[in-house]
């Protein structure tokens, strides 16, 4: 499955934004989605996870209450709506999919198996 992400750029902190991650050549059905972030000179960290066919969510704490994470039956995308934006939220952001599902590991990078491009959020003080 290739993925694409969408949605990222330049916002105040306190406003807020929506990334959107496609799916092609395969539909999300059978995956659990993702969504990453890497700051400047600092690891990719996890942020938020949903399992396509029941919409289970997993946060991680840094983003728990502020962002948001929904599947698109119709359209094939996942969605990370992102309130209340923070300036140590600026990285750029990933999507990724496993066919692990209902793994315990979903925060770990290596569980995914496929990776969109990156978009790059940047939250201005």
């Amino acid at each position: 499955v290739q993925l694409q992400a969408s949605g990222g750029g330049l916002v105040q902190a306190g406003g807020s934004l929506r990334l959107s991650c496609a799916a092609s050549g395969r539909t999300f059905s059978s995956y659990e989605i993702g969504w990453f972030r890497q700051a400047p000179g600092k690891e990719r960290d996890f942020v938020r996870r949903i399992r396509w066919s029941d919409g289970d969510t997993r946060y991680a704490d840094s983003v728990k209450g502020r962002f948001t994470i929904t599947r698109d039956n119709t359209k094939n995308t996942v969605n990370l709506q992102m309130n209340s934006l923070k300036p140590e939220d600026t990285a750029v952001y990933y999507c990724a999919a496993t066919s692990r599902l209902r793994t315990t590991a979903y925060y770990r990078e290596g569980t995914y198996d496929y990776w969109g491009q990156g978009t790059q959020v940047t939250v201005s003080s």
